[in-house]
């Protein structure tokens, strides 16, 4: 029962998240890495055009192909990754198998490719979990070919693109009226859009962490400030490159981009790059915000020898008072005087108070 009451204030190494920082720099990108299977694959396929939707859960891949060169639009999205499936759905579509190693990748960087006529992108998608306080991430992979999308998603129980289900159902949304490109663009701008809900989020703690760090800083603080900047070096980790991912999308001059949508994937670009200085602006908070802890406690370790060096001056006197009057000498003055040690402890007693006068009277304390 004592340990624990006493443990809650020790900076032990799990209150520093040392845990979370192998987390950040365990992959290696030589090293080909192993994705584990996942236990159970959705397949949801969205086919559309201005005057019909349509929309499916389908059980297996092979029961994609049918929506294939139908004279419409078709999302098929696949949460949960499989390897046999992925590489099943990517060989009826076309897609090259370099771009299938990317789909199955873990921990790849965001990045853009044109290759053998499809526009393939992979990036993360963000979620702050409440409960840890940690940016959580999820991969997401989009192939654009000509009238279809596909996207593979890792976790089949979360994601962001209900926005884009509820438009696809409006018969006189854009969404319905556009290619497939345009249907690309939504969902790689709702994935940006998410990122400031998680920064949002993230901004709340960091407002929090200022005010404790400025009223009542203390290790526990320092803690927390290492917590955030962790966070902070996920979010930019996924925020930065997917600039070149946009960007790549804008210089592209592939068929299957229509010029109408290129001003769209500029306005994408435009939030992922306020998406970056946000998470700058984050940065520079973080590091101000140390300072200042450091300056606390530089400032009540000035506080503490302040009062130490009082007490020691104050005491000196007694000191020297005592030593005189214990010296071994034959002949002492006041030694032999019935006042004499009231005299002695009476000037112990008032020398200290003059000083005390004389450091009030110059601000010294």
């Amino acid at each position: 029962m004592v340990r624990n009451k006493y443990l809650r204030y020790l900076p032990l190494a799990s209150l520093f998240g040392t845990q979370r920082t192998r987390e950040l720099f365990q992959y290696n990108p030589t090293i080909l890495p192993t994705r584990e299977e996942a236990e159970e694959v959705k397949l949801f396929v969205y086919d559309y055009d201005a005057g019909h939707y349509e929309e499916h859960r389908v059980k297996t891949v092979t029961d994609c192909a049918s929506f294939k060169n139908n004279d419409r639009i078709t999302w098929i999205n696949i949460d949960g990754l499989r390897k046999q499936d992925v590489e099943t759905i990517c060989n009826e579509f076309g897609i090259h198998a370099l771009l299938i190693e990317d789909i199955l990748s873990v921990g790849q960087r965001p990045k853009m490719d044109d290759v053998e006529g499809i526009l393939f992108c992979l990036l993360n998608m963000l979620y702050f979990n409440e409960s840890t306080r940690t940016v959580e991430t999820e991969q997401i992979s989009i192939a654009l070919g000509k009238d279809f999308v596909i996207s593979f998603q890792e976790d089949g129980a979360r994601d962001v693109f209900d926005p884009v289900r509820h438009k696809l159902k409006m018969a006189n949304s854009k969404i319905r009226q556009r290619t497939a490109d345009y249907l690309c663009y939504s969902l790689l701008d709702i994935i940006v859009d998410n990122y400031f809900i998680v920064m949002e989020s993230l901004g709340e703690q960091i407002e929090l962490l200022e005010e404790e760090v400025i009223r009542h800083s203390n290790t526990r603080s320092l803690a927390h400030i290492n917590h955030l900047r962790k966070e902070l070096i996920v979010l930019k980790r996924n925020i930065a490159p997917v600039r070149e991912l946009i960007n790549g999308f804008i210089r592209s001059e592939s068929d299957l981009l229509d010029d109408r949508t290129t001003k769209y994937f500029k306005d994408v670009y435009d939030h992922i790059v306020q998406a970056y200085d946000f998470t700058e602006n984050y940065r520079d908070m973080m590091m101000s915000m140390q300072d200042i802890y450091i300056n606390n406690v530089n400032l009540r370790m000035n506080e503490v020898m302040k009062v130490m060096a009082i007490v020691t001056c104050l005491m000196a006197p007694a000191t020297v008072i005592g030593g005189i009057f214990g010296m071994n000498f034959e002949v002492i003055p006041l030694s032999h005087y019935k006042w004499g040690f009231y005299i002695s402890v009476g000037a112990m007693l008032f020398i200290p108070l003059i000083m005390l006068y004389i450091f009030r009277k110059r601000g010294w304390y």
